[in-house]
């Protein structure tokens, strides 16, 4: 049985390999495409070339069954055209560029192992562990957004445009007042998870309060949205054993918290360099003009240009954690 696996890793990573391959070579086409004969992307992917060069000679790559030939050249299909629509997005939107395609998530048996921060920790390593970056070596960042005060349709429909995934944490109280905004954002594969029923401080609390605000929101997402939650975030960042524990009794697994904020003049750092790394998570809120100097639209254009400039793509959340 261990000889059968370890054949079927190699298979699982020589796939991954040529899939990155013909993934790098659909991104090009479709920079060609935008850029035009002689343009920066020209001469990448075209026929009979990868990268510009001859393409190996029949029998020169590992072979793959006509099946699994035929979904990978699919799928390489599928994200170039994704691509180019992104980029007519980001003229639309006003981005200083196209948003990077993130790489194929991670198979589930491959999914990173999430442990406790370092200092994050309350004790007990069994409770629902706290992060603020997600241990990847792919230049993936995860944007999430919080509370659910703003609810500017523009967000939805620019979110759609370029195609960029996002996870909400949110609180009733503010949900309340439009469910049917987020069942829209759901209906769209946005996650929606807990940020607790009224957004109250929760190391001030008792455990049983802490249980109402955890559970109760638990409750309510399930019965709105039709699916249970597993991840928290709690108010403020700030949380103790007791909030931990509770968040575990109600099926909460992870508590991601954040590594940088944006907003929509400026970015903010949680470490000491200022700057991006693979598998950062980002915060925002659901915020407008009433709140900050801008709008979401203007939030999520100075976001992805940051991100994009970084050399970074904007992942999914829930196929790493």
């Amino acid at each position: 049985m261990q000889l059968v696996r370890q054949k079927g890793q190699k298979v699982s990573k020589r796939a991954r390999v040529l899939l990155a391959a013909l993934l790098l070579a659909a991104l090009g086409s479709a920079c060609a495409a935008e850029t035009g004969a002689g343009g920066a992307g020209a001469g990448l992917g075209g026929p009979g070339t990868r990268g510009g060069k001859a393409a190996p000679a029949a029998g020169q790559q590992p072979e793959q069954p006509p099946d699994a030939a035929a979904a990978l050249t699919a799928y390489v299909e599928k994200v170039r055209r994704a691509q180019a629509a992104r980029a007519v997005a980001a003229r639309k939107w006003g981005l200083r560029a196209t948003p990077l395609a993130a790489p194929p998530p991670p198979a589930a048996a491959e999914r990173p192992h999430i442990t406790f921060r370092k200092g994050f920790g309350v004790g007990d390593p069994t409770l629902p562990p706290v992060f603020t970056t997600v241990p990847t070596k792919e230049r993936v960042v995860f944007l999430t957004i919080d509370d659910g005060a703003e609810k500017d349709p523009r967000l939805l429909e620019m979110m759609d445009d370029l195609d960029i995934p996002y996870s909400a944490f949110l609180s009733d109280y503010l949900v309340k007042e439009d469910y049917g905004y987020f069942a829209r954002m759901r209906d769209r594969g946005v996650a929606l998870h807990n940020h607790t029923l009224n957004h109250r401080y929760m190391p001030a609390l008792s455990y049983e309060e802490q249980e109402r605000e955890i559970c109760g929101q638990q409750d309510t997402i399930e019965k709105r949205y039709g699916k249970r939650p597993t991840l928290f975030r709690p108010p403020y960042g700030n949380y103790n054993a007791d909030t931990l524990r509770a968040a575990r009794s109600c099926g909460v697994r992870a508590v991601p918290l954040w590594a940088a904020e944006a907003f929509p003049d400026h970015m903010e750092w949680r470490e000491w360099d200022r700057d991006l790394h693979p598998g950062d998570i980002i915060l925002t809120h659901f915020r407008g003009r009433e709140d900050w100097n801008g709008t979401m639209p203007d939030m999520i254009r100075q976001v992805m240009d940051v991100v994009t400039a970084k050399g970074y793509a904007v992942a999914k959340l829930e196929d790493y954690v």
